[in-house]
């Protein structure tokens, strides 16, 4: 009987899934589903079930490998949980995007010995105050790879101040010295274990209604796999999964050397591939404004794809937004945009979920939803008082904690309104655009090629970004790249290397960009599910997951 090895990719859009005959490697069966943000296992589970549509046996399935963008789109777009630091030491201060950066007395020197006593009363009361405003805490000491005892302390005060929530010690995390890189990934873990254990259990709970029995393989950063527990304790190790998928399918490509640019639907990924094998960070991941000592694949991700939000104004300017919205050909039983769709503030709907009403949630905006529909930002703050950036952000939370769904007009809808692409309900991506393209003085077509090319724009600026960092300095990179022309000359770039395209929306970007960059892009077979396969690769070659 033949044996299979399955590979599922969840992002922020769509979850893929392969299933791999591990004696030929060949892909026997493929599935493309919607993410379900409410409920992930529902669209792991309808992936996994198209994958058993030609009778294929749950028992004959040998391996389950699981690689993942749900966290490096958690960081790109500042979701996650609320994380506090403390930082304890004589150290120079240093701002981390999380709710709380809080510098102690304490720490420890070069030999472990302690090098001023801990602030003890500081550490309480400024824990009383945080209760409420934080999901976890992460602890960084100085010189605490040497000597943790004060972190140990932080900790232990932290379990019983405001017990119950997850507590990161940088000296568990990493083994390296750097205070800004050790407090970043202690952060990391904390910011994205709740969205790591939501997402496991949405896999065992898919698996149990398929009876789906066998070992499962999360893919790491670095390209290894590991355990569902290691994962749990250390979320950020999924930080690259995705990239490390895609750079693992890259590399089985007939370049041996080349650019792997993975186009999903919340971000762009790129990775390099030189000699048949993907190039690994040599200091640790790195995303955004976040340094950490996390082991990963050298990779660049960046905010940017097919269902980042595209908002114009009325002197014609055109803008991707980094954060993703779901795409109005997405969005069923949608309502007519001419009734709500405008530039400015109501540039996206806000929906609500259902949910039963025992759980639903106590909060105004919530409740207004579920008991009048859908609405603009504009009814809300009218129907609750909460306006301007206040209900903004509060809209962000809401929609990240999957209790309010935001719809706007995204790449994907300018696609289907131009007729490329036909995966959801093309009528309602055209009266969108109508609306927008009317406000802007523009015909609908006008403004979807103008959509398009926004976009492609920043793909494009995303590649040259991450290949200029990786020649010269992050100052010289941008330098170069946000001054490509002037009064008196412009820049032009030409790559040496070809581009590999993975991703359901690369085959609509990248033969443009590949033109614009002097260079080719191919696209290999299954392309549209190549992180999947990556990971069913990793997971048959490694077998067994890491339980160290």
């Amino acid at each position: 009987m033949s044996t299979y090895c399955i590979g599922i990719d969840t992002g922020g859009t769509f979850t893929d899934a392969v299933l791999l005959d591990t004696a030929t490697g060949k892909v026997a069966q493929q599935a493309k589903e919607r993410t379900t943000h409410h409920d992930l296992s529902i669209g792991v589970a309808k992936a996994l079930t198209k994958l058993f549509a030609a009778d294929i046996a749950p028992e004959s399935v040998t391996q389950l490998a699981v690689s993942t963008t749900l966290a490096t789109n958690a960081v790109v777009e500042g979701h996650g949980a609320r994380v506090a630091l403390f930082v304890l030491g004589h150290v120079r201060h240093f701002k981390l995007p999380i709710v709380a950066n809080i510098f102690l007395k304490g720490g420890h020197t070069i030999t472990g010995e302690e090098d001023q006593p801990l602030d003890m009363e500081e550490l309480v009361d400024m824990l009383q105050g945080l209760r409420n405003e934080v999901d976890s805490y992460a602890v960084c000491g100085a010189m605490s790879i040497q000597n943790p005892t004060h972190e140990l302390v932080t900790e232990k005060a932290i379990s019983l101040v405001d017990p119950g929530k997850p507590v990161f010690c940088s000296h568990q995390v990493s083994t390296h010295p750097g205070m800004l890189e050790r407090s970043a990934t202690a952060c990391l873990h904390a910011k994205l274990q709740p969205l790591m254990v939501s997402f496991l259990s949405s896999i065992q709970r898919a698996m149990l209604a398929l009876g789906l029995e066998c070992p499962v393989t999360i893919i790491c950063g670095d390209g290894t796999g590991a355990s569902l527990e290691k994962t749990v304790a250390r979320a950020a190790v999924t930080m690259a999964s995705g990239p490390a998928a895609t750079a693992r399918f890259g590399a089985a490509s007939e370049h041996k050397t080349a650019l792997i640019v993975d186009i999903g639907g919340t971000t762009t990924d790129i990775c390099l591939v030189k000699d048949g094998a993907p190039t690994m960070s040599k200091e640790g991941c790195r995303i955004g404004q976040w340094r950490t000592h996390v082991d990963a694949v050298d990779m660049y991700t960046a905010a940017g794809g097919g269902d980042s939000h595209i908002k114009c104004d009325r002197k014609g300017e055109i803008s991707l937004h980094p954060y993703r919205v779901q795409p109005l050909a997405m969005t069923p039983d949608l309502p007519d945009p001419k009734q709500w769709l405008k530039t400015g503030k109501d540039a996206y709907l806000v929906l609500p979920v259902e949910t039963n009403k025992d759980q639903q949630l106590a909060d105004p905006v919530v409740q207004y939803l579920a008991a009048n529909g859908p609405a603009s930002p504009s009814k809300i703050e009218m129907a609750t008082g909460i306006q301007g950036i206040a209900l903004e952000k509060k809209l962000e939370r809401l929609a990240y904690d999957q209790h309010v769904i935001l719809a706007g007009f995204t790449p994907t809808d300018a696609l289907h309104a131009m007729g490329l692409l036909s995966i959801g309900n093309a009528a309602a991506s055209q009266a969108g655009a109508r609306v927008l393209a009317a406000e802007m003085s523009l015909s609908p077509e006008v403004f979807c090629k103008q959509s398009v090319t926004t976009a492609g724009n920043a793909i494009e600026k995303i590649i040259l970004t991450y290949l200029a960092r990786t020649t010269w300095s992050m100052e010289q990179a941008a330098v170069l790249l946000n001054k490509k022309s002037s009064d008196f000359f412009s820049i032009h770039f030409s790559l040496d290397l070809p581009i590999i395209g993975i991703g359901a929306a690369a085959k609509y970007f990248l033969p443009e960009i590949a033109k614009r960059l002097h260079t080719t892009v191919t696209f290999p077979e299954h392309f549209e599910v190549g992180n999947a396969i990556g990971a069913a690769l990793i997971g048959k070659e490694q077998g067994h997951p890491n339980y160290s």
